[in-house]
């Protein structure tokens, strides 16, 4: 047990309070038992620190990481117990999704310790959703994506900037105070931003040692896959990169990756909830919402650059941003005549010389362009659609 108190002090250390996700805020911490979930590397182990640092004595609180190896000769509930018998109120447990039979212990804690609180994450959300069913009374399960371009924006700057609504958005509201040209850091934010880790040096190899790890591990252990599997999982992945946005057509998928047509459907969803692709729906409901796929997108522009290798699409990188940066806080659907629809409301998105031909005489349709600073009527900047959250 001190070894597990001396790791957590040493990891307090190394957190800076400067700036805070947003999902942060959104959490309701006065839960007696929360799961914060999301791919791997967008920053929620540095949230919970984070936490403990703003509101917590750490007399009465504990972080752990489930991968620790004091948890290969002791259990987790054990690991409470003692907590517990020693004053313990608040344990912040993460990556607990590498602990086995996770979510029944984690509920024998919740039923057996009425005045404990217990915090945990996951690094792949595919195991989290697995063990949610013993814990789905208990546990609200807070999702937490990458950095949106206003988080870039403040870290590379320290500018403060609130959150834009839609309506604030396409009324040309959205403002940043302090910054007279955002594009060049738009570019930026579109190859390394949206990772917290994008500043790094090997950022680029980082990046595509979380896409293997989750194509190869985190996939495969919760679908229960084989080697063999998982490498036509991975060759899927190649595929979709080089073909994005496009209408998915199952049977020519199975036979380019030599996966069988019926388990298409499913990889599509293991990869879209491990944050490695996006598919358009058209109709409301989210990830694993009823509507039919219309579109797939690689999940975000970082990841276009990345498995691009200098041949990614301009077109594809700003619908990827748009979809990317919209779904937090709203349904982005599929389109009839243009790229997305959001609450009714219709968007074209595209390059400096868009036209309006596409919308013309649809109520409630935008142009969305790249490469502008300002909008005017109906035409609004890619670049503030990154404001939302």
């Amino acid at each position: 047990m001190e070894r597990l108190y001396e790791n957590m002090n040493a990891r307090l250390k190394s957190v800076n309070q400067a700036f805070t996700r947003y999902a942060y805020d959104k959490v309701k911490w006065e839960n007696r038992m929360l799961g914060l979930v999301g791919p791997r590397g967008v920053g929620k182990t540095t949230l919970f620190l984070q936490r403990i640092q703003k509101a917590h004595d750490t007399a009465d609180t504990l972080y752990v990481s489930a991968d620790n190896i004091w948890f290969s000769d002791h259990k987790l509930v054990d690991l409470a117990d003692i907590f517990y018998k020693n004053g313990g109120k608040h344990l912040f447990i993460d990556e607990i999704h590498k602990y086995q039979n996770w979510s029944q212990e984690l509920k024998q804690i919740y039923d057996s310790y009425p005045d404990m609180h217990i915090y945990f994450t996951g690094s792949s959300v595919l195991d989290i959703y697995k063990g949610q069913g013993d814990l789905s009374r208990r546990a609200p399960i807070y999702t937490m994506q990458g950095l949106s371009f206003r988080e870039y924006i403040t870290i590379k700057t320290g500018l403060e900037i609130p959150v834009y609504s839609l309506d604030d958005i396409i009324s040309h509201k959205a403002r940043i105070s302090g910054l007279e040209h955002p594009l060049p850091l738009f570019r930026n934010y579109l190859k390394h931003g949206y990772y917290p880790f994008g500043d790094d040096i090997d950022f680029d190899m980082e990046l595509g040692q979380v896409i293997n790890r989750t194509m190869e591990d985190d996939i495969p252990q919760y679908a229960n896959m084989n080697v063999s599997t998982g490498r036509k999982l991975k060759h899927l992945l190649a595929v979709i990169s080089k073909s994005v946005p496009f209408k998915p057509n199952m049977s020519s998928l199975a036979e380019t990756t030599g996966a069988g047509r019926n388990n298409i459907a499913d990889y599509l969803l293991y990869m879209e909830k491990a944050g490695m692709i996006n598919q358009l729906r058209d109709s409301t409901g989210g990830i694993r919402g009823i509507g039919k796929v219309e579109k797939i997108y690689l999940d975000n522009t970082n990841l276009c650059y990345n498995l691009g290798r200098g041949e990614e699409n301009t077109g594809n990188i700003r619908e990827t941003f748009f979809a990317n940066q919209m779904r937090v806080n709203n349904d982005v659907i599929s389109s009839d005549i243009s790229d997305f629809r959001i609450d009714g409301m219709t968007f074209e998105v595209g390059g400096p010389g868009k036209g309006q031909s596409q919308i013309a005489g649809t109520p409630g349709s935008f142009i969305v362009k790249d490469g502008i600073e300002t909008g005017y009527g109906n035409v609004i900047p890619l670049w503030m659609f990154g404001l939302n959250y």
